[in-house]
């Protein structure tokens, strides 16, 4: 299998005034599907930093290099709750990150489907929770943030991160065929699919599917339509797509835009037009 030690393929983001360089490496095509993003994150000015993670169908794991973050769920961070190298669960809000100018992390963002892989437990234990690292017993977690704390190279800490989660990504035992199937209707038809006709097509109960989303997706697959839905309207906004919100509501399955206004404020705890500025 083929590694990228080079910088070739790594895009480098400019500082913009923001106080942050972020990197973004290319998706080896082995990974494609489980691994959604591999980024790295150096804060470059010494003042305070806020930033908000909306709800997504992604799994972070975060090694860190430098200072902590401060972090909480669906509300501004206390300054004792502060996490380094760590990784979290799906959640059904937003979360609330401040650091203040010395962070300094590699982020692999795992698909659901990649982190039950990855890790090998039932994602329900990480679903809205934030976890240090060292409380996974995971030598493999262990060790790679050792190497990668000892490396100065972008590049070749991107190289040793393939490394460690190629075995576990390739080889690993995944979730069932049935639940991946699910999981990606859903997600191609952005959050629209009807939960009785997949479970239909399964020939199981609404509630079996439920019970074996928890276990290997980690959360139940009406909140991850949700989720869907909501991503959607997101990226519609961000492309430029539709005609204003109302458009936007109506091409997403919203029953209307007082409905997208409120899963807006649920999942990203913004209005969505607060959400678009940035605020």
């Amino acid at each position: 299998m083929t590694l990228s030690p080079s910088l070739d393929d790594v895009e480098i983001v400019p500082e913009d005034g923001s106080g942050y360089v972020l990197l973004r490496h290319a998706i080896p095509p082995q990974l494609s599907g489980l691994v959604a993003r591999i980024s790295g994150y150096r804060e470059t000015v010494r003042r305070p930093i806020r930033m908000t993670e909306t709800a997504s169908l992604i799994v972070p794991v975060i090694i860190s290099f430098g200072e902590p973050f401060e972090i909480a769920l669906n509300r501004e961070p206390r300054p004792d709750e502060r996490l380094g190298s760590f990784t979290a669960g799906l959640t059904s809000g937003p979360v609330r990150v401040r650091s203040h100018g010395g962070a300094h992390c590699v982020q692999i963002d795992l698909t659901p489907l990649g982190a039950y892989r990855f890790f090998g437990r039932p994602m329900h234990e990480l679903t809205e929770r934030m976890v240090h690292l060292d409380d996974l017993d995971d030598r493999t977690i262990a060790g790679l943030r050792q190497r990668l704390g000892e490396e100065r190279s972008w590049g070749r800490r991107f190289a040793l991160a393939e490394a460690a989660m190629l075995p576990r990504l390739v080889t690993g035992r995944g979730p069932s065929a049935a639940v991946a199937w699910a999981y990606r209707r859903i997600i191609e038809t952005g959050g629209a699919a009807r939960i009785g006709a997949i479970a239909e097509r399964l020939e199981w109960s609404r509630k079996h599917l439920a019970a074996r989303f928890h276990e290997e997706v980690g959360m139940g697959p009406k909140m991850i339509a949700r989720i869907a839905r909501f991503n959607r309207a997101q990226a519609m906004a961000a492309g430029g797509d539709g005609d204003g919100w109302a458009d936007i509501a109506a091409a997403c399955g919203y029953a209307d835009q007082a409905h997208l206004v409120r899963e807006f404020s649920a999942l990203a705890g913004a209005t969505p037009g607060a959400w678009q500025a940035g605020g």
